[in-house]
């Protein structure tokens, strides 16, 4: 049973940073594209970086090019985001998710999701 779990969100003030963690079990986050993806309240849900599997290739959304950065641990299956000088517009549940498509900045091809985790950026 595949299962991604979220952590290190919260409440931060502008121009912090967090550290979000998305562990993987059931399946290896080296063979899979992994996103981050992030929900605003009343607004669709967003890819907002990605890392693809076969190699260190990354995607970032312009709203968060410069600032987030995602990275991959193979021996710890785990996946990170790295966010930096946070802004009040960065607040959102902020979802792991695993793909085996061919496209890894293909929202859609998006297979296994985590339950999320929240971070509020307080101004």
């Amino acid at each position: 049973q595949v299962q991604l779990v979220e952590s290190g969100g919260g409440l931060v003030q502008a121009g912090g940073s967090l550290r979000l963690s998305c562990a993987a079990s059931g399946l290896s986050v080296s063979r899979y594209s992994m996103g981050w993806f992030r929900q605003a309240p009343g607004k669709e849900r967003d890819l907002i970086a990605a890392i693809r599997w076969s190699a260190s290739n990354t995607y970032y959304a312009d709203s968060v090019k410069g600032r987030f950065a995602i990275s991959r641990d193979n021996a710890k299956n785990t996946v990170y985001l790295q966010m930096n000088s946070l802004t009040p517009e960065d607040t959102a549940d902020y979802y792991c998710a695993a793909s085996f498509s061919a496209d890894y900045i293909d929202s859609h091809g998006y297979n296994y999701w985590g339950r999320g985790t929240q971070v509020t950026v307080s101004s």
